[in-house]
Order: C-alpha cells, then sequence, then structure tokens
C-alpha cells in the first residue's frame, strides 16, 4: 500500500500525549501528515480504525544481543556455536524485537562482528532497523572475552576501535568492568587505565563513533564520566558495600549530558534460577538495587535511554523492551518520561533523531498501535495492535 492512514483515539508523539483523536497519514515509507480531532482521510486513502488505540514511534531498544538466544549462558555459548547458526539466530530474535513493536536495535555486543556482517549482506525492510557495535572491547580475559575483543595497552585498544570502525560498527562498546556472567572478572573494579580507556574514546571520535561504556562498578562509573564517554550502560555502582547510585554522582551524571541505559526490565513469567540470583547477589545486584538506581538518576534528569539486554538469558527473551518500561514506571519514572526513554531520547542518542523516534512529518514511519493509553496505564505496551516498519504493516 502506497498511501494508507491511521486513525486513533490518542497519539504518544515521541514526547507528549495527544488526545482528542488523531489520523496519520503514510505513504511510500514515510510520515506524511497528522492531524489532530476528526480529519478526514484524502479521497482514495485506506484507513485503518483503532477506536481505543493510542499510536506511538516504533519504539527503539538501545541495548540488545541479537547472537544471543536467551537461553542458559547466551552469551557464554556463544564461543562454541557454528557460524553458520548465527544469522538465523539474529534473524529470529529481530522478528520477536517486531512483534513486541520494537522497530530499531543497538547491538551491545555479538561475536567477532557477526551481527555486522549479517547486516552487511543487505537491509531488511520487514525487519527493525539494526546499529552495532561488533564485539565488546575488552580486557585480557576480560567481561565477555570470548566474544573476541580482548585488547590491552593504549596502541592495543586504538587497533581494536579502528578494526570495528572498518568493519562497519556504529558506536564502540567498551567493557569498563567486569560483568556478572564471566566467571574471573570484578564487578567492583575497572578493567582499563584511565590512559587506555581515553585512546579508546579518541580513537572512536576521530573516526566518527559514539563510545558507550559497560560499567557496573561505581570506580568504572566514575571513570567513565572522567573520561568523558558518550553512553553507559547499568551504572549500577557497585562497591564492596553492594550497588547505590550517590546522588552527588547522579548530579554529576546528568551535568555531563552522558546517556545513560539502566537495562532493566524481565519477563515476569520467568522464575529466575537460585544459581542467578545468588551470582547477581554476590555482585551486590538485586532488583530493589536496580530500580532505586534507575530512580535515582531519573530524579537527577540523567539522560536515560531504554535497553533491555535482550538476549542474555531466560529472563530477558528478544521482545522484551516493553517491560524494560513497565519497570521504569514502578520505579517512579513518569510514563511519559519512560515512552520518551525509548522513542524521541533513544532516537537522538542512537543519532536517528532526524529520522526516527518521532511521529511527525518527514519522519519514517515506524509506528506501533497499543490497546489503551500507555501514558496513564503502561501495561497497554503489552497489548500491541499494529506494529508499521517503513509504512508498512509487518505485525
Amino acid at each position: 500500500m502506497a498511501k494508507h492512514a491511521v486513525r486513533v483515539a490518542r497519539m504518544f508523539d515521541g514526547e507528549r500525549l495527544v488526545d482528542g483523536g488523531v489520523l496519520v497519514l503514510l505513504e511510500d515509507g514515510r510520515i506524511v501528515d497528522v492531524h489532530r480531532g476528526r480529519a478526514e482521510a484524502p479521497e482514495g486513502w485506506l484507513v485503518r480504525e483503532e477506536p481505543n488505540g493510542t499510536v506511538l514511534p516504533g519504539l527503539i531498544d538501545a541495548h540488545v544481543h541479537l547472537c544471543a538466544d536467551a537461553g542458559p549462558d547466551a552469551l557464554g555459548r556463544l564461543a562454541e556455536r557454528p557460524e553458520s547458526d548465527l544469522d538465523a539466530v539474529v534473524e529470529a530474535s529481530l522478528r520477536l524485537h517486531l512483534a513486541a513493536g520494537v522497530t530499531t536495535v543497538r547491538d551491545l555486543g555479538d561475536r567477532r562482528g557477526a551481527v555486522l556482517r549479517w547486516r552487511g549482506r543487505g537491509v531488511r525492510s520487514d525487519l527493525p532497523t539494526v546499529l552495532g557495535a561488533g564485539a565488546p572491547l575488552t580486557s585480557v580475559g576480560g567481561h565477555c572475552w570470548s566474544l573476541g575483543g580482548e585488547a590491552s595497552g593504549v596502541d592495543g585498544v586504538r587497533e581494536a576501535v579502528r578494526l570495528r570502525a572498518a568493519g562497519g560498527a556504529d558506536l564502540v562498546k567498551v567493557m569498563a568492568s567486569g560483568g556478572v556472567f564471566t566467571p574471573g572478572t570484578d564487578t567492583t573494579r575497572p578493567q582499563f587505565t584511565d590512559e587506555e580507556l581515553a585512546a579508546a574514546l579518541t580513537e572512536a571520535h576521530d573516526v566518527g563513533l559514539p563510545v558507550t561504556a559497560h560499567a557496573h562498578a561505581l570506580s568504572a562509573v566514575e571513570q567513565a564520566l572522567r573520561v568523558g564517554v558518550d553512553g553507559i550502560e547499568h551504572c549500577t555502582c557497585v562497591t564492596a558495600a553492594g550497588a547505590r547510585v550517590p546522588d552527588e554522582l547522579a548530579d554529576r551524571l546528568a551535568a555531563s549530558g552522558v546517556a545513560v541505559c539502566a537495562t532493566l526490565g524481565t519477563d515476569p513469567a520467568v522464575v529466575t534460577p537460585p544459581e542467578v540470583v545468588e551470582m547477581a547477589a554476590r555482585a551486590g545486584l538485586s532488583e530493589a538495587a536496580l530500580r532505586d538506581g534507575a530512580a535515582t538518576l531519573q530524579r537527577a534528569g540523567v539522560r536515560l535511554v531504554a535497553g533491555s539486554d535482550a538476549g542474555l538469558g531466560p529472563a530477558k527473551p528478544h521482545g522484551i523492551l516493553p517491560e524494560t518500561l513497565v519497570e521504569y514506571v514502578v520505579c517512579g519514572i513518569p510514563a511519559t518520561a519512560a515512552l520518551a526513554s525509548a522513542t524521541s531520547v533513544a532516537a537522538e542518542v542512537c543519532g536517528l533523531g532526524r529520522r526516527k523516534g518521532r511521529v511527525s512529518p518527514g519522519l519514517e514511519a515506524d509506528l506501533l498501535i497499543v490497546d489503551g493509553d500507555p501514558t496513564s496505564d503502561i501495561t497497554a505496551l503489552r497489548r500491541p495492535l499494529a506494529v508499521y516498519r517503513a509504512g508498512d504493516l509487518v505485525s
């Protein structure tokens, strides 16, 4: 269909709710106009009516692992998985995201560039837009070392960044601290020196790539802020005493403008195995601490972006982003701020602000229609009625 329209009760345009009826006109993959009230569609245009629906920009999940199949130890098992399997896993992961209303994802850790190679074989308009970092840059034996991103020393990290740029990466992911799921790494300490992290940042910026840092340790968050990275993933601020985001640090993060992805959100139907709960607890990471940290960041005015860490394990399947936003609201984050973190804010953070993230004329027609008003009941995101990718109905 080259020309068609959707009529709904209301719209979240990426920043605010517009109530009282909305008609959105779609043509050749773009939004051509947005009318408020009971405007009539042009003659000959097919109109989809959803009397209790809300139209939103297609959601953006800014932290996924498309190569990981959401099974137990999904990232750890990747080292042994045949390369020939990975394309099918990536495409299955993307279909699950699309069914949940996610039309753009940012992959923050594949195995040796597998997602970038998959994308390089041709853009799929029937699947979400994919941004990718390739294999995460980590220390020797560091968090997710088995994905192929080990580097050491200033020259080593510079070379690692150049390799990612040559492979088509859209950004650089650096494991600035240890991680829960890599035995032998430390979630309370940085993995790189200031000089190494600064070298990675300088090299990345020289080739036009932003840098986001996986940082659980409080000292790694402080280091990332000191060096000036563009984004921080998790930002749990773990010390030997547990995980807590200090108010003073939250204020500095807000003043810096750095984008923070708290990676909340799990499948409520999945019971996390006791050994995983124990592993997280040893690292100081409890559900209450993670929620409290996200709330502290939001209160301070930190630039929060939504990302789920999808693919990591059974509790984080692909397509889980609606639960991330539900959990943001449970933390006390206003629903409009939570929705913006997965639409307009995420688009800006991902460098797509001129293409996506808002329901606005001229932008790509990536849209989600849900049953009900997610600004008053965020669980409406669990009830998708339609998903459009580049103007085509795909789910």
